[in-house]
């Protein structure tokens, strides 16, 4: 028997030839039987085709089509974000040009956690998360920012836990206050760490308030770290970040705030007024495979102060002995938590370098007029109700006169039937439906689709 061809070194780009044709073409054939944004019959129908297809998973022979029997079957039970139905979380069609360059991340396999099996993805590594500190945080004449740093996390949950981390490493056993909208990650966070109990200001209005966060932080021995939000999960909402920085700094608190939905709006001119204020935070977390079209996983976490990235500092001899140090080997330990890392910064700067800044403001201008116009065909609807207008890319609607009963039960039919993927938020006392408009290639007949889509499916 043959031993199986590597996807790297001399011989890799001619076994991947014949590999790449037979992933397109099942990813092709997947696409077209699945016929919508989602599978349909719901996860039953989906675990019955994957049973069928998978069959025994270590079997005595191998299967030389197992790739392309399994990618389809896979390709045909997956939610396709690109789909403009398929609107439910902030889940974005990866861009073509980010992919291959995942795929190029794949072939060549670097590990950063250490120089010697990722050179050149260190030094790009850290070029490219310099350069997107200094556009969140510039580099004014004080000093203690032009040393603003990144860090490459594999998304906001991690970003938010290192966030916490950094804040209960350089001020003790911080106590979190945040809004109610905040992400559930930043509670979690907060219990894994041992910290003490959060302290959750109520968000009647849906951001959190400056008068009530002074008024928390007069009433709660400290230290704290306050978490606002710039791109709630539920509707898209920013806080007021100028108020709120200006709070923190009265009563000493650390400021993190979790951008890892809108703080890509910093490409666009036309929306980065809605970020003012971002850059008095201490920590700011950022996620490109939201508003940035990156395929998973691209988080970040900006740091206002690189010195605390002190509190990360570990030694293994086997990867950063301190006579290689000395001898100038990059010590790379002491920015993750992980130990083996992907480059994901690969994809991210083939982005920014492919795109520009006007490539991604032409992006993001695009889905934040999408989400615009969708509220207008509710608004202009006999049949539907809009809850407020978007502020980035979230529209939360429901139909006239149907009860929260009703509205989850049309959810559910139109993912058990795979006609649409829409996500569900509670405002108000009441349940909304939820469109999060990630795709720019929507059309504006696809979202009339997709409300008649609703409609009919609403019990009168």
């Amino acid at each position: 028997m043959s031993l199986p061809p590597l996807a790297s070194g001399p011989q890799g780009p001619n076994a991947l030839r014949p590999l790449l044709t037979t992933v397109l073409h099942a990813l092709e054939e997947g696409s077209r039987a699945r016929g919508g944004p989602l599978p349909r019959g719901g996860p039953e129908a989906v675990v019955a085709r994957l049973r069928a297809a998978l069959g025994d998973v270590l079997p005595e022979q191998g299967d030389p089509d197992a790739a392309a029997h399994l990618i389809r079957t896979l390709a045909e039970g997956a939610a396709d974000p690109a789909h403009p139905h398929c609107a439910a979380h902030l889940h974005c069609p990866p861009l073509a040009v980010a992919t291959a360059a995942d795929l190029a991340a794949a072939v060549l396999n670097p590990s950063l956690d250490s120089w010697d099996q990722a050179p050149s993805a260190t030094a790009l590594e850290a070029l490219v998360t310099q350069a997107l500190a200094r556009t969140l945080y510039g580099t004014p004449d004080d000093p203690t920012r032009q040393g603003a740093d990144c860090l490459v996390t594999t998304g906001g949950t991690e970003s938010n836990q290192l966030a916490l981390l950094l804040a209960r490493e350089a001020h003790g056993p911080v106590r979190l206050v945040c809004g109610q909208a905040a992400h559930h990650s930043l509670t979690r966070a907060a219990w894994l760490l041992g910290l003490p109990d959060p302290l959750v200001i109520p968000t009647p209005r849906g951001t959190l308030d400056p008068a009530a966060l002074a008024t928390a932080l007069r009433r709660h021995p400290g230290p704290h770290l306050v978490a606002a939000t710039a791109g709630t999960t539920d509707a898209g909402l920013i806080d007021p970040l100028p108020a709120l920085a200006d709070v923190c700094a009265a009563h000493g608190a650390r400021l993190h705030i979790d951008a890892a939905y809108g703080g890509a709006l910093l490409f666009s001119r036309q929306h980065a007024p809605k970020l003012t204020g971002l850059d008095r935070a201490h920590t700011v977390t950022l996620d490109l495979h939201k508003l940035g079209w990156q395929p998973v996983a691209a988080g970040l976490l900006a740091l206002r102060d690189p010195g605390d990235l002190h509190a990360l500092r570990h030694r293994a001899d086997y990867l950063n002995a301190d006579d290689d140090t000395e001898a100038g080997l990059p010590d790379l330990l002491g920015r993750s938590l992980r130990t083996t890392r992907r480059p994901d910064i690969l994809k991210i700067s083939i982005t920014l370098k492919t795109l520009g800044r006007a490539g991604l403001a032409t992006l993001i201008d695009q889905v934040c007029s999408l989400a615009q116009r969708f509220a207008d065909l509710v608004e202009a609807s006999p049949t539907f109700e809009l809850h407020a207008r978007p502020t980035i890319t979230t529209v939360l609607f429901r139909p006239l006169h149907a009860t929260d009963e009703a509205i989850a039960t049309v959810r559910r039919t139109l993912l058990h039937n795979g006609h649409a993927v829409l996500g569900r938020a509670h405002h108000h006392g009441r349940l909304w439906l939820k469109a999060t408009l990630l795709n720019p290639h929507t059309r504006p007949e696809d979202l009339s689709a997709l409300l008649t889509l609703v409609e009919g499916t609403t019990p009168r």
